[in-house]
Order: structure tokens, then sequence, then C-alpha cells
């Protein structure tokens, strides 16, 4: 079998912590934004955008050289939010190859996805590029990509790229790519630095060029293995790596957040990004759970489950402020974890005569505005309890279940008992322990059939003992108008009641 040849795109993504923070904080991208790592008072700049180095700051500053710029935002670095923004990445490069390797770089992100033969799927590597380029700029990034037949060359021209820009190397031309790049972009170390500004070299083409046995004779290995980088020619075992999948968004917030409002406009953000991944998946969010971490290190969190899957923003952030009205925190909050649970949308073909149907998100709203009003326990669909206590019911969250189909009853006529509740007392008159006549709503009828009695009871073992003599009755009104009923006699509480009518 003809092995494919090597075909790698390197994503490089510069200023990786403070554009972790901006992804989610789209109010201030264009301004000057820099990062601070460690505590105080030895807190430093670790990080910044392309606005903040505009206006003089460098990295390496204290915190008190930070705050002389007025118009520069100050943010605190979140391992958290840079832990999810890496694997926002690395999801977003496996929809273009499973091999794909990320690479630890100090202050930024890099990941190599090997797309040998993946022309078939994406379309020419200059296509495939800019298609990868535009995906990671949608998720709030600003990226480079290059792409050539060589692991380490796609690596060094991805980082001497601009932002947004895009590169892409012709089979065998790594060398002559490489060549006008300055030294920086192999990272050397600190002697290796000091000893190639002693011989005046500067460049990658300057570096290739010199002799190969001088070279290993005076830096060993080294020396050996970084002319081959320079040349474009340093073999590499690609190992790739499986990222999981997971629906996940993470920020703290700069001060506490006690408004809701305020909370719904982060989650907004955080949202809108969710509903992004599953969306390139095919997929919709079946479920959000919500975790807020609370001042004074307590937690509350919550979980919206709409009956279908949707990727509508507005209905997620709906639902959401319901609920968290209905089950607010106790605290101020300081940080909130979004989590969804994917699930597939489903599509109806209705016929052409086919009335059309209410929008189903619009279902889910008014069931959460009707939990706010009466309570949680009294809304959804009503199950049967395993017992033969009449009208022994429970209800549970009202859910369509994936594959659920609906099955059109076949059209015969069918008896509906209309269930009173609460039952109505009645009073009767009784013939040889039969019902002959009764009253019910002020109006008296006398029985004409009787079907009974049916006994039931359970639960002697308790205190909620219940035990009932149950007729079915045909009784007809001084007027002329006929009743189908169902009347129970309550054995414990020594009554008789009306508890359903038959239509």
């Amino acid at each position: 079998m003809k092995r494919l040849p090597e075909l790698y795109a390197c994503l490089y993504v510069p200023e990786f912590p403070v554009q972790a923070l901006l992804r989610l904080r789209g109010d201030i991208r264009g301004r000057g934004c820099a990062v601070l790592e460690g505590e105080p008072p030895l807190q430093h700049v670790c990080s910044c955008n392309e606005a903040a180095y505009g206006a003089g700051i460098e990295r390496g500053m204290t915190r008190v050289e930070l705050e002389t710029f007025e118009s520069v935002i100050i943010l605190k670095r979140s391992r958290a939010e840079e832990e999810v923004a890496k694997n926002v990445l690395l999801e977003c490069a496996e929809g273009f190859s499973p091999s794909i390797v990320g690479l630890n770089e100090d202050g930024c992100f890099l990941c190599v996805i090997d797309i040998s033969g993946a022309e078939k799927l994406h379309g020419p590597p200059s296509v495939l590029g800019k298609t990868l380029l535009n995906r990671v700029q949608s998720l709030g990034f600003v990226c480079s990509v290059a792409i050539a037949s060589n692991f380490h060359a796609g690596i060094c021209l991805a980082r001497s790229l601009g932002p947004g820009q895009l590169r892409v190397v012709p089979s065998h031309g790594e060398r002559d790519a490489l060549a006008p790049l300055p030294l920086s972009v192999l990272g050397f170390t600190k002697e290796q630095r000091e000893t190639f500004s002693l011989w005046g070299i500067t460049t990658l083409g300057s570096l290739a060029a010199l002799p190969e046995k001088s070279l290993i004779a005076r830096m060993g290995q080294d020396g050996c293995r970084l002319r081959q980088l320079a040349q474009g020619t340093l073999p590499h075992l690609f190992v790739s790596i499986e990222p999981a999948f997971l629906l996940e968004e993470f920020m703290e917030l700069d001060s506490p957040v006690e408004a809701l409002e305020s909370l719904l406009f982060v989650m907004g953000a955080m949202l809108e990004q969710l509903i992004a991944r599953a969306a390139n998946r095919a997929l919709a969010l079946r479920s959000v759970t919500i975790f807020l971490f609370l001042e004074g290190g307590g937690s509350h969190s919550r979980t919206v489950r709409p009956a279908l899957p949707s990727n509508d923003r507005q209905l997620w952030i709906k639902l959401i402020h319901l609920d968290l009205e209905a089950h607010p925190p106790a605290a101020a909050i300081l940080s909130l974890r979004l989590t969804a649970e994917p699930g597939y949308t489903s599509k109806v073909q209705l016929g052409l005569f086919t009335p059309q149907l209410p929008d189903a998100t619009r279902l889910d709203v008014t069931l959460a505005r009707i939990r706010a009003i009466v309570g949680e326990d009294a809304v959804g669909s009503p199950v049967l309890n395993d017992t033969h206590r009449p009208d022994s019911c429970t209800l549970q969250p009202f859910r369509i279940d994936a594959g659920e189909t609906c099955r059109s009853s076949s059209p015969q006529a069918l008896t509906a008992l209309r269930q009173l509740r609460p039952p109505e007392d009645v009073s009767i008159t009784l013939q040889h322990q039969r019902p002959i006549s009764f009253f019910f709503r002020q109006r008296r009828y006398d029985v004409e059939r009787s079907y009974g009695p049916w006994l039931a009871g359970g639960e002697w073992w308790g205190n909620a003992r219940w035990g009932f003599q149950q007729w079915d009755l045909i009784a007809r009104s001084q007027v002329g108008e006929t009743l189908c009923c169902c009347l129970a006699h309550d054995l414990v509480g020594k009554r008789w009641q009306m508890t359903g009518l038959y239509d």
C-alpha cells in the first residue's frame, strides 16, 4: 500500500492567557488588556493583547507600573479558563483530522494537525487552512495557520506569521520558506543564542548554510539538530492524542455579582460558545447545568432541561432566568461553570394538509412560567403510582424521549372518566345495601342501573390506611337528565362521595 505524503497544519495562538480571558468578554476585546500573574505584591504582566502593546505595555511590568496606564484593563490570570479554552481549540482541530497533537508553549497555544489525505474531505491545503482559520476566529481567538510537509517547519512558520495570516508551503519548499526567518522561531537556549550571536548568525538561512561537520564539532548533536531544523528536514515521530468531547465553559468574574441580569449577560456569551461548538458537530444542547461558586466557599447548582434539544440561545437564557429566579443563590457569585449534555435535534415531516404545530420552545417557556407560579411539584405529566388507591398519581417533569414517535389512535368511540378533584360529598339513600337515589349538586337523581360494589383497600400497616366501596351508576333526574357517574363509599371516613363523571 502506497504511503500518503506527510502534510501538517500548525495552529498557533499567541498571547494565550489574555486570549483565553477575552474569548468570553466580547465587550472589552477591542480595548487594551494586560494579564497579571503571581501573588501580591509580586504580580507581573505575563500576557497582553495588541492594543496593550501599542500603548507601551511590556511583559514583566509590575502592577504599580501597569497602573500608570489609565486606558488599560487589568485582568488576573485564570488557569481554569485557559484549560477550558485549550480543550475548545483541540476540539476544533479534531474536526479536521483525528490525528492531532498539542504542544506546551510558554504563553501561547500550539497545535499540529496531521492532514495527510484530507484533501478529498476538506479540499486543497489552502482551502483547508482558510476554513481552519475562520473557524478558530469564530470561537473568539486571534491565530495564524501554517501548512507544510515537515512537522517542525510548520511550527517555525506559524510562529513567524502575524495575526490572522495563512501560509501554505509547497512540497520540498521548506528550506526556502524558512531561510529569511530569525533564529528566535527555533526556541534557543540562552547559551546557544549567545554562541550564534558571536558567530554573526541571525537567520535560519545562514544557519542552514553552515558546514555540518564543523557545527557538530563545536556544538555536538544539538548543532546537527538545529541545522536540520533550519533546513526543514528534521524528522518527527507523530503521536496523536484523543481529546474528550466535553461541552463546558468556565469564567471567573472580575468582581462578585449579585444582580441576576448581570449574571445572565455573562451566561449569554458562554451559551453562545456552547451552541457553536455543538452545532459544529451537528448536535444541539439537551440540558445545561449551571454551577455557581459563591462568596464564603459555598456553591449553587441548577440543571435546565427542555422537552427537546435546542440551539436557540434566547430560549436557554429565558429558561435559566426563570429557574434562577425561582431558586436564587444564597450569596454573591465569584465564578460560574456551564456544562451541557449534547443531543440530536428532531425534524418532523408534516403532510400537505396537516395543520402547523405550535413552536416546541413555547411549551418549555410556558411550563417554566407556570412552575414559577404554582411550584415545580405541581407541573408535569401524571404517572400512576404502584397502588390500587383511587386517584393515586404523581407528577414527573415533562419530556420527550429520543426516538419517540406519535401513534394515531384507532377511530373508535371511547368512554372517558372525568375525575373530580377533590371528590364531592353526596347524600344517598340505600335499599338492601344498594344505592337507589342520591342528591348531587342540589339535584335529586334516581338510580336506574347500578354496578358493584368493588372493594379496594390498602396500607393497613400504617397511619395512611384506606378503604373504598365503589359503584358505577346510571341515574336520571326529575327533569329527565341522565347521569353516568362513579360513587365511592369511604369505609374509613364513613362518607359517600362523587369521584367521577362518565362522558
